[in-house]
């Protein structure tokens, strides 16, 4: 209410967290080669064995299954495994300490990633409106369905990708979300550290394909909770998300955390500006080819980022209930700004996240004259345009129904 723009604002639910159990001393020293087990004994750990409290995984791991704890720091590769012990020998040994989260990547686990805890959480960011649920630990799409029968049309739903299976599953998981997270955290443990780049690039690509907004997170500026600039790497790992044409960049210790927050962001906002400004950013994201489907709303987008190009058009403007017209046009990645027009709040704010999109809640005109001359009017008003100048107008006819888009205008600022 205070900036005077819709903003929107996500809630991240941290679902299930595998850990192993108490050692006793706190921690234990294991070494390469030696037998390891876990099991359901909730006795104190040894060099020998601890305590896993989680059954779903001895009814679903294999032999030759790779178990990681502590962020992957222990490497364990499965030897046998009963309803009560999983019998490990140690690839990557060492100090091995209570509660330590375990990650395991080739498998997958009969396990809900909705939690009691998230669902109370579910509760909170429903009871507070937030514009976006991002769910933890997807494997596969009916995890997001399932949610989705929580949250209806309340808010919108964001997939993390963060397990190897959800990549496997990628399109069908962009089916049923809104949105989507490259969750490079848990992704970087449980995958190679050299297919992390490639994942991302695959899923950004997906995501604009699908037209639906992708945020790339964390570690992005991870030496800024201590230091008030930048490693060369992280400004380069900001740049090519930015070359990648992610939706959104996030902070998440950097400024929940650091002692350098407002600096993390600053440096962060002059890195994508400088991206944005280089003619090699135009020239790669035009490279990129997206997938269309065949309907009247892809063409009319299409279009108009040739008519842009075409008339020097200042910006698109696109009404929408939905957002899907947004959405299509920023697709699309026009060089000049695209005016998110609607009547739906909720929708002002999910546009929020859009690529390019800058949006305004808008009453809904009675007629499509109305519709050019309040678009004319706002982007004088926003500065965007001076008399003379060109702006593009996409809309659907009948007005207000929504994924309707079929109209194109071309209006001259007088």
């Amino acid at each position: 209410k205070r900036l005077g723009r819709p903003i929107a604002i996500l809630g991240d639910l941290q679902g299930p967290k595998l850990r192993i159990g108490l050692f006793k001393g706190n921690y234990a020293i294991i070494k390469n080669s030696q037998k390891f087990t876990l099991d359901l004994s909730p006795k104190p750990g040894n060099n020998s064995r601890v305590f896993l409290p989680h059954p779903e995984i001895f009814k679903s791991i294999k032999k030759n299954k790779k178990i990681l704890v502590d962020d992957g720091k222990i490497i364990l590769i499965v030897t046998k495994v009963s309803s009560e012990k999983i019998e490990t020998e140690v690839i990557n040994g060492g100090r091995i300490s209570n509660m330590k989260g375990i990650n395991i990547p080739e498998t997958f686990l009969k396990l809900s990633p909705l939690t009691k805890k998230d669902l109370k959480d579910l509760e909170l960011c429903l009871d507070l409106s937030l514009d976006y649920v991002a769910l933890s630990f997807v494997q596969k799409a009916k995890d997001l369905i399932d949610l989705k029968k929580y949250v209806g049309d309340s808010t919108g739903i964001m997939a993390k990708f963060e397990k190897p299976l959800a990549i496997k599953r990628m399109n069908e998981i962009l089916n049923v979300c809104d949105a989507a997270m490259v969750a490079r955290g848990d992704l970087g443990v449980e995958m190679p550290a050299e297919e992390v780049p490639i994942i991302q690039k695959r899923i950004v690509q997906a995501c604009r394909d699908f037209g639906k907004p992708v945020v790339v997170a964390t570690q992005m500026l991870d030496s800024m909770i201590n230091s008030p600039t930048p490693t060369r790497a992280e400004a380069s790992d900001v740049a090519t998300a930015v070359f990648d044409a992610a939706d959104c960049l996030m902070l998440s210790a950097e400024t929940a955390a650091g002692k350098f927050p407002v600096e993390s962001v600053k440096i962060m906002d002059r890195i994508i500006r400088g991206v944005e400004s280089d003619v090699s950013y135009r020239q790669i994201l035009e490279s990129k080819k997206i997938i269309l489907e065949q309907t009247t709303s892809d063409a009319i987008s299409a279009a108009a980022s040739q008519v842009v190009r075409t008339v020097s058009a200042k910006a698109i403007f696109t009404y929408t209930r939905s957002g899907g017209t947004a959405k299509r046009a920023a697709r699309e990645r026009p060089n000049v700004p695209i005016i998110g027009l609607s009547p739906e709040r909720l929708t002002a704010r999910q546009l929020a996240l859009i690529w390019g999109v800058h949006t305004i809640h808008a009453v809904e005109p009675k007629s499509f004259s109305g519709m050019i001359e309040n678009a004319c009017e706002l982007a004088k008003k926003e500065g965007i345009v001076k008399k003379g100048d060109y702006v593009v107008i996409t809309a659907g006819a009948p007005i207000g129904v929504s994924g309707s888009t079929n109209n194109l205008r071309i209006a001259k600022i007088n």
